[in-house]
């Protein structure tokens, strides 16, 4: 070693291509040589082919330049490679398995389950045509709804009646009634209109009751069932009470006809005298005779307007 010249003995120092200059092949750099270094005679070799170093090994020699090291077999160890538990006195590791991801016992950990995510793709898709299917059936009932109306009744409909139909099946039928133009007038007694406030149409009443003898029938008929029935009967009077006697299919009433005045009116004055009054009575089925009669005893100044019937007895 000269003076001002420590030679290549430090790695900063080791050109690998020396020979190339004439102060490197002065100072006895050489080209590379077949499985040898190069470089400065004596200088550090530190390039190596990758994978040639080996931990706790001997170094493996590389290969010849521009070739390529020859490898193991797929699934051989590589001769470039030890694994750190293959190292005399290094650390022995255990290889965990990854969990399973189906039924049964843990699997070699290769990913997801894809017989897991199949099944459940096909799942989603068969739930989605079923839906499908579901709707269009249901559409097609509405459309047939739209277009037109299905006349055949369903079971409900033929099993029960409506509400309204049972309501209509309850709903008693209006019994009769009768203006005085219907009514079969006795031995002087008529209908006249002059006196206002009458009921029946066209305010006709019957006047000339006021005489022993004078009666008045209504021949009713389409009376459905045998029972009790109220007669309601509508009249006037001139501010004073009256009464009849009362027979019905034959029979008179124990108690006379009260002809009251309800209305309260003035004495003569007959406009403000008119006013109602009810009787219970039993009639038959089908066609029933009613009767009012001025009788021995009675006070008939009074005028007839209307009459009518209900179902039942009202209470005294």
């Amino acid at each position: 070693m000269t003076p001002g010249n420590n030679g290549a003995s430090t790695p900063e120092e080791d050109d690998p291509f020396g020979y190339l200059y004439a102060d490197g092949q002065a100072n006895g750099a050489t080209p590379p040589s077949g499985g040898g270094g190069y470089g400065y005679p004596g200088s550090v070799n530190r390039v190596r082919a990758v994978g040639e170093r080996k931990y706790g090994q001997q170094t493996a020699p590389t290969a010849p330049y521009g070739q390529v090291p020859q490898q193991g077999g797929y699934g051989q160890p590589n001769a470039h490679y030890g694994a750190p538990e293959t190292v005399p006195g290094g650390a022995q590791t255990a290889r965990t398995p990854m969990p399973g991801h189906g039924g049964g016992g843990g699997g070699r950990g290769r990913g997801p389950n894809t017989k897991g995510l199949l099944i459940g793709a096909i799942a989603v898709v068969a739930a989605v045509v079923i839906g499908i299917a579901i709707a269009m059936t249901g559409g097609g009932d509405d459309d047939k709804g739209d277009d037109q109306a299905d006349a055949t009744p369903t079971a409900s409909q033929s099993a029960a009646p409506t509400q309204e139909e049972t309501k209509g099946a309850d709903k008693p039928k209006e019994l009769p009634k009768a203006d005085a133009k219907v009514l079969n007038l006795g031995d002087g007694v008529t209908t006249a209109s002059d006196i206002q406030g009458a009921k029946a149409d066209g305010g006709v009443y019957v006047t000339g009751f006021n005489h022993v003898g004078a009666s008045i029938v209504w021949s009713v008929s389409g009376i459905e069932k045998a029972g009790k029935y109220t007669l309601n009967v509508n009249y006037g009077v001139p501010g004073k009470d009256a009464n009849a006697t009362l027979t019905v299919n034959g029979t008179s009433q124990d108690r006379p006809l009260n002809l009251k005045n309800f209305a309260k009116a003035a004495e003569g004055d007959a406009a403000k005298g008119w006013t109602n009054t009810w009787a219970n009575i039993m009639l038959n089925k089908g066609t029933n005779t009613i009767q009012i009669s001025c009788a021995d005893g009675n006070q008939c100044d009074v005028n007839f307007d209307q009459l009518s019937l209900e179902s039942g007895w009202k209470l005294s």
